[in-house]
């Protein structure tokens, strides 16, 4: 009998572990996800990504674009639209550089470029969802 008794209490206990409440954001939302939902990039977009890299560039004419993948996302109360590329700015050593900017579009389409060049640049991009093709070195 006891030992029904404590079995009977063991699988009772079992059902009461309490779960994690969700992250909450400041303003009392249930918090977002940092992963992206890839998007398909516009014309309109691809205009407000290229101007907004070229503005840091060496060489921004003559500046041509790779791949390029978009994802949109809610962080932080605030939409954002994330863009990671590549792009080959002549007047730089190495070629292809991989970049990584947001889009505000509820600021008027205002762009940030968040880091250019780097392997930090491949992993923030992939953290956030947008898994770039890694490019092979020159030769």
């Amino acid at each position: 009998m006891r030992k029904t008794l404590y079995l009977l209490s063991a699988a009772s206990l079992c059902g009461c572990v309490a779960a994690a409440p969700p992250p909450v954001e400041p303003n009392g939302n249930p918090s977002s996800s940092p992963l992206v939902d890839p998007v398909p990039i516009s014309l309109a977009l691809e205009e407000i990504i290229t101007a907004g890299v070229r503005q840091h560039l060496k060489n921004p004419i003559a500046a041509k674009f790779g791949t390029m993948l978009a994802g949109e996302r809610s962080l932080n109360g605030r939409h954002e639209i994330v863009a990671c590329g590549y792009v080959d700015d002549k007047g730089s050593p190495g070629g292809n550089e991989p970049f990584i900017g947001k889009i505000y579009p509820d600021a008027g389409n205002s762009f940030e470029l968040v880091a250019i060049n780097g392997v930090s640049v491949i992993g923030a991009c992939k953290a956030a969802g947008l898994a770039m093709p890694e490019l092979k070195p020159n030769s």
